[in-house]
C-alpha cells in the first residue's frame, strides 16, 4: 500500500494518508437539484451551491488536516468536472492538476480506480 494515495470507487473516493484511509467521500445532488451535498461516510458536512457559495466543514470527523485538505481539492475538482460535463480522464487530470497546483504531488501521483 502506498503511504498516501486517491482511490476512486465510482463516484465515492477515499484518501489515503500515512498508509490509514479515510472515506469514503462522495457527493449527490440536493433534492432540489439547485446544489451539490458533500458527504463523508454518508453523512452532509457541506454543500456546493454555485460559484460563490460553498461551505463544508468536516471538524465532528476529527480528520487529519492534510486528509480534509486533500478531500476538498478532490472534491471541488470532481464537482467542476460534473458541472461542465468533462469525461472521466478530463476529470482525473483536473483532480491531478489542482492537488499538484497546490504542492500535493505525492498525492496526485496515486491517483487510481478501485479494482472492480
Amino acid at each position: 500500500m502506498s503511504p498516501h494515495a486517491i482511490t476512486f470507487d465510482g463516484s465515492q473516493f477515499w484518501v489515503t494518508h500515512r498508509r490509514t484511509n479515510y472515506g469514503p467521500f462522495d457527493y449527490e445532488w440536493s433534492r432540489d437539484f439547485a446544489g451539490v451535498e458533500l458527504l463523508y461516510r454518508g453523512q452532509k458536512f457541506g454543500e456546493y451551491v454555485s460559484r460563490t457559495e460553498i461551505y463544508a466543514d468536516l471538524r465532528q470527523f476529527e480528520l487529519p488536516q492534510r486528509v480534509v485538505e486533500v478531500a476538498c481539492i478532490t472534491l471541488g475538482a470532481v464537482i467542476f468536472g460534473v458541472l461542465n460535463g468533462l469525461d472521466e480522464p478530463h476529470k482525473r487530470w483536473t483532480v491531478y492538476d489542482h492537488l499538484t497546483r497546490r504542492g500535493l504531488d505525492r498525492f496526485a501521483n496515486q491517483i487510481r480506480r478501485q479494482p472492480s
